[in-house]
This record gives C-alpha cells, structure tokens and sequence, in this order.
C-alpha cells in the first residue's frame, strides 16, 4: 500500500465521531420533561434542537478531517 492509496482513505477512527449525537439521542427517558426550560422551550425540545447543532459540528470536523487534499 503506498502512501498515496492511504492518504486518500483517511483514518476510519473519524468516522467513530458520528456516534456522539447518537449515543446523545439513542435514550429518550434520559431527556423527556419538561424541566429544565430555556426561554420557556421546555427541556425535550431544546435538547434535540442542541443535537442538531452539535450534529453539524462534528459533521463538519468529520469532512475537515476526512477530505482529499
């Protein structure tokens, strides 16, 4: 395997990263109430709207780190 081949692949252990929002997500006992609220948004609601965000970042870290040079 020469270096070109493995430069181009990138480390598989980036796409581990995708994991975070779906262990964050995965249980809806842990986030299903209503306290604490943020600017009257109960809990529930702005916690997978965090998800969302946080979703992007790491989709956005994945694609710095993975992408061709």
């Amino acid at each position: 395997m020469d270096e070109a081949t493995s430069k181009k692949k990138g480390s598989p252990w980036w796409y581990l990263l995708a994991l975070i929002p779906l262990i964050g997500t995965l249980f809806p006992a842990f986030y299903s109430s209503v306290t604490p609220t943020l600017w009257g948004i109960p809990f529930f609601y702005w916690y997978q709207m965090l998800w969302v965000i946080i979703s992007s970042l790491v989709t956005f870290v994945m694609y710095l780190a993975l992408k061709e040079n």
